[in-house]
């Protein structure tokens, strides 16, 4: 087991046995299984509006709304490395995913998905979120694609629900074999 320090604690380096279950049940096209398999009961595409002022507080929404769902058990946080963003742990082993894409997989939890990305006018993110968030028991993927411009969610239909309720979140549900690129929008 490789781990990495932080915060004055060790934190376990996922590998790609901990995201097999993703990467053998997506596809590469613009389906909901371009970014989440198709093992669960409800879908949505988000889109999380930037505004400069207001990310931490999307961001605080979203941590909120998955912590609901899955209190007390740690989560799996990926942090895509595209070699300008924040990895968190530059020096460790990393998982592929998607089309070959390299992740920083870390085992930690929400508190940790808030606090340790930075950004800034060198990134292409404006979210400190993790780029693939799931919980140890894998009842919910969210996943942010490289080149999307909105994120990917699925999981029980009461989480996905209260996700498309949220009135500061954009969201529409998606079903398997639809295109899950949100109106106005591009997928690449």
């Amino acid at each position: 087991m490789v781990t990495a320090a932080r915060d004055d604690q060790a934190w376990r380096i996922g590998t790609d046995a901990e995201v097999a279950w993703i990467t053998d049940g997506t596809t590469v096209d613009k389906t909901i299984t371009s970014a989440i398999p198709p093992v669960f009961e409800a879908y949505a595409t988000l889109v999380l509006p930037y505004r400069d002022e207001e990310q931490n507080e999307l961001d605080r929404v979203v941590l909120a709304l998955l912590s609901e769902q899955s209190p007390d058990q740690p989560w799996w946080l990926a942090y895509l490395d595209t070699g300008a963003d924040d990895i968190v742990f530059p020096d460790v082993p990393k998982v592929t995913m998607y089309t070959g894409w390299r992740y920083v997989l870390a085992e930690a939890g929400p508190e940790q998905a808030a606090t340790w990305r930075r950004t800034g006018p060198w990134s292409f993110r404006h979210s400190v979120l993790p780029d693939v968030m799931f919980p140890a028991d894998r009842s919910w993927l969210i996943s942010t694609l490289w080149d999307d411009d909105w994120t990917c969610l699925g999981g029980p239909a009461g989480l996905v629900d209260e996700f498309l309720r949220h009135p500061e979140l954009q969201g529409r549900p998606v079903r398997l074999g639809e295109d899950a690129t949100p109106p106005g929008h591009t997928a690449f």
